[in-house]
């Protein structure tokens, strides 16, 4: 049993999301999704809780879900314990999927093998934020079950009033 490890925010899940979840399944039995800074929420850049991005990838994997583990892991400051706290909180892995090479490094101190993780162009969670928040096309972005989802719990509504509540706080003079 081959299993990998994909890491990530999902602010929101999106469809380059699950292009690369469907690349990693491709080629391993089973994918981890270490859902990053949990403990961050209700902020223009991590508008959503854990809970609701669990969810989000629960619903964007579809029949996909049943091969992967979805667990929150909250940051930690010290990079170079981070890489074992998360290992801490997951089923073993084989192989780290990630884009960031200072990740990368930090995964292969450990001994793990580290590989980028597909790209789909014109596709990330800031782009989703950004068009939520100015009522362009975000839907087409994410699966439509996630947009449903997003809907449902006004998202919308709620990446629109933090980002102009971070604009605001940015603006002023402390």
């Amino acid at each position: 049993m081959r299993r990998a490890l994909f890491i990530g925010r999902f602010q929101p899940f999106h469809n380059g999301h699950l292009h690369a979840l469907r690349y990693i399944l491709e080629r391993f039995d089973e994918a981890v999704i270490a859902v990053a800074a949990a403990q961050y929420n209700y902020t223009a850049d991590n508008p959503f809780t854990a809970g609701e991005r669990v969810e989000m990838i629960k619903l964007g994997l579809g029949d996909l879900y049943s091969r992967c583990y979805v667990i929150p892991v909250d940051n930690i400051s010290n990079n170079y314990l981070w890489p074992l706290h998360l290992l801490s909180y997951v089923p073993r892995v084989d192989t780290v999927f990630s884009n960031n090479s200072f990740v990368q490094e930090l995964f292969k101190i450990l001994g793990l093998e580290t590989l980028e993780t597909p790209v789909l162009p014109g596709v990330s969670g800031t782009m989703v934020r950004r068009l939520m928040a100015e009522d362009g096309d975000w839907e087409s972005l994410v699966p439509s079950s996630v947009a449903e989802f997003i809907k449902r719990i006004n998202g919308v509504e709620r990446v629109r009033g933090l980002l102009k509540l971070s604009v605001r706080v940015q603006g002023e003079r402390f």
